[in-house]
């Protein structure tokens, strides 16, 4: 910790970990870069800024382990996710006040997302004996078709910061309930809690180089991710995130045709029509777009109201938002929305609001940006589909209404 910025996360000191984790080992990098609380802009850690190179030390582990990890039986590899699982349930508590330190989401919400990635664990420690063959009718009688699954190989992970916890569970699990082993580079925002979950894995037993984590910072990034992507010895690559990030990897994994699994950016709308109950229509909204401060994957970003209901729902949501909706620091117990993730992510929903405001939107609730990265929840309403909110991911608390 960088005792100057008087930041403490209060949790057991073995889960706060700061280094790369290859084959293994913590490994230390040549540089370092900051993680801040996006509450705040203080400095939470400094963490090894791991480059090309250990990029390739890392795939180059995973390679080797995988070929003892893919011989071991399904029943051994739910073993060690199962245990896995048991550890993030009894960690529960410290897992969370990471999320909330280094992502900024209520605790409440990081609690959840707690359970949610441990539930990954637990889904594919039980799937992990369930990968099963087919024997399939072929079209001539002298044929016979017996289809044998197999792992692919070793699979880069390159996940988000809205789920930093999740976003991993979710892919690694798979990957190793198939026989596969991976290596994880996590946003630069939120390296903490992936760091946690390979301490974890350690405990739980999964051995060295089938679980990597190779953190970075955003100039980084770039030149690890292209690693991640071309190297002959990766076959798989999974990604949660921008589309414009997205284009890039699908661009390097083609050069050794690897399979590739991408979510992207959305757009998400939110349609009311005028036989819908006002009512409902608002608690979905309200649960729809604020969750981790309207920073999700499938969190709603247009809101398209049939005229004869517009003005009810209109009424009834800004209601709700007054009485639901508390800003603050993630670890204060009243607060519904935290922080934005960083400054930037705070300037571009400022930046739609304006152009809304500028083409004739209306501000009905909120609308101004708060310290640091914090932003009101926004209602517009008399929004146009030329503004820039109905035509761009917002992922921000901005809900923009079209009749």
């Amino acid at each position: 910790m960088n005792q100057k910025t008087q930041v403490q996360i209060p949790l057991t000191a073995i889960l706060l970990r700061s280094q790369g984790f290859v084959d293994g080992r913590w490994v230390s990098a040549a540089s370092s870069f900051p993680v801040l609380d996006p509450a705040t802009g203080k400095e939470l850690a400094k963490v090894s800024d791991c480059g090309a190179r250990e990029a390739q030390d890392a795939v180059r582990a995973a390679h080797k382990a995988f070929q003892s990890w893919k011989c071991q039986t399904a029943k051994e590899r739910s073993g060690l996710l199962r245990k896995w699982f048991d550890l993030l349930i009894q960690h529960k508590e410290d897992l969370a006040k990471l999320i909330t330190a280094e992502c900024g989401k209520p605790l409440k919400e990081s609690l959840g997302e707690i359970a949610y990635s441990a539930a990954f664990l637990e889904w594919f420690s039980e799937e992990a004996r369930r990968v099963y063959g087919d024997v399939v009718s072929p079209a001539a009688k002298d044929r016979r078709i017996l289809l044998i699954k197999q792992p692919v190989g070793v699979a880069s992970i390159i996940t988000p910061w809205n789920f930093p916890s999740a976003m991993i569970t979710r892919k690694v699990g798979a990957a190793l309930a198939a026989g596969c082993t991976v290596v994880v580079k996590p946003a630069e925002d939120t390296p903490l809690s992936a760091l946690a979950l390979a301490e974890l894995a350690t405990q739980a037993g999964i051995p060295p180089g089938v679980f990597n984590v190779v953190p970075c910072s955003r100039e980084k990034t770039p030149s690890v991710g292209e690693v991640l992507c071309t190297d002959p010895l990766v076959r798989k690559v999974s990604f949660t995130g921008s589309t414009a990030t997205g284009k890039i990897l699908l661009k390097h994994a083609a050069g050794t045709v690897k399979r590739v699994s991408m979510e992207l950016g959305g757009h998400a709308p939110f349609i009311v029509f005028d036989s819908a109950d006002v009512d409902k229509a608002v608690a979905g909204a309200m649960a729809s777009k604020f969750r981790n401060s309207g920073q999700t994957c499938v969190c709603s970003n247009r809101f398209l109201v049939q005229s004869g209901i517009h003005d009810a729902f209109v009424e009834k949501l800004g209601k709700a938002m007054d009485a639901e909706l508390r800003v603050g620091h993630g670890f204060e117990p009243t607060t519904t929305q935290g922080p934005l993730i960083n400054i930037r992510a705070a300037e571009k929903v400022e930046h739609q609001i304006k152009d809304a405001v500028s083409q004739g939107a209306t501000i009905i609730r909120g609308g101004k940006r708060l310290e640091g990265s914090f932003m009101q929840p926004t209602l517009l309403a008399n929004v146009t589909t030329d503004m820039l909110c109905t035509s761009e991911e917002t992922f921000g608390p901005l809900v923009p209404v079209l009749k």
